[in-house]
């Protein structure tokens, strides 16, 4: 395919400054483009097919996970766009930074016409990663959800869950961003340092998503959760301290979710078309790429930095 958004991700950032120079790293995982050429037993696309591709491309097939449509979970590691092993050579996958990607069909999905493929590069990462754990929570009219962390995971998870139909709340470190939340379709913003606020807003969420990317104590999430609800530990997938009252009074649960499967993947992609969902992007030329990760590291990005691919011609 050829390869014409990327998106910009937090991991690709943290795989370019942790690299040791002996493996190469070519980031770039969530990403749109039009098809090329097909292998001669391909049959669901051919050349001039928009399509779409994630931070997976391959996996076993054969264990449970995969059989259950759950590819990101594959018993023996999914095969991830870059920096992973292919199955067939072994060698180090490339990523999308580039202007061409060779992809295996099952990996790749139909992009939905009306899609901006730009601002539909995102949801192959930060998108799905959101949407998995709001459809098996059950999210949809007359639940209540909160997001914390209004980044790049962030904004897709309350525009997901507004157009699921949950009343959705924007939990943020300070009420700066109040009018961005109600832009995304928010009914609310509570701020994290807001001791009054948060008191008043205990017990009172059936899920909460959270979505900050740095180490943090997720008792006071925890405390949001009502009877029987979850809390969803996306952002940092580091060690995680909790104590077990926080769980035990309210019956709450702790969960989390990675990237998403096959099935789930193209039915996030049928259900943004229809909701006219996409992320809110800043549409770089991929020769600003350094530009994009310094201001990634930043958070100077409302919410998702995407490379346009073409000055790459």
């Amino acid at each position: 395919m050829r390869v014409d958004y990327c998106g910009v991700c937090h991991t690709d950032l943290h795989a370019v400054r942790t690299g040791n120079g002996e493996v190469p790293v070519v980031p770039g995982h969530e990403f749109t483009g039009v098809v090329t050429d097909v292998g001669r037993a391909v049959t669901r696309f051919a050349a001039g097919d928009g399509v779409a591709v994630g931070n997976i491309v391959d996996s076993c097939d054969v264990c449970a996970m995969c059989r259950a449509g759950q590819e990101n979970f594959c018993h023996e590691f999914p095969t991830l766009t870059y920096g992973g092993t292919d199955r067939h050579d072994g060698t180090t996958t490339l990523g999308a930074y580039s202007r061409e990607y060779v992809v295996r069909d099952r990996f790749a999905y139909p992009l939905p016409a009306g899609l901006d493929p730009a601002s539909a590069a995102p949801l192959l990462c930060a998108g799905i990663t959101v949407w998995e754990p709001l459809r098996a929570l059950g999210v949809g009219g007359g639940t209540r959800v909160a997001v914390a962390g209004l980044g790049g995971l962030g904004h897709l998870a309350v525009k997901l869950a507004v157009a699921l139909g949950a009343e959705t709340t924007v939990i943020s470190r300070s009420a700066d961003k109040a009018d961005d939340a109600r832009r995304l379709g928010a009914h609310d913003l509570i701020a994290s340092t807001d001791r009054r606020g948060m008191t008043a807003a205990r017990d009172r969420f059936d899920v909460v998503i959270d979505t900050v990317a740095v180490p943090h104590d997720v008792a006071p999430y925890l405390g949001l959760v009502a009877l029987d609800g979850t809390l969803s530990h996306l952002g940092h997938l580091g060690s995680v301290t909790v104590q077990a009252t926080d769980l035990l009074i309210g019956r709450k649960k702790l969960s989390s979710a990675g990237s998403g499967g096959r099935p789930a993947t193209a039915a996030m992609l049928e259900f943004c078309a229809e909701h006219d969902v996409t992320a809110d992007i800043e549409l770089v030329p991929s020769t600003r790429v350094r530009e994009a990760l310094d201001r990634l590291a930043r958070n100077d990005v409302r919410y998702r930095f995407v490379l346009d691919m073409a000055d790459l011609t």
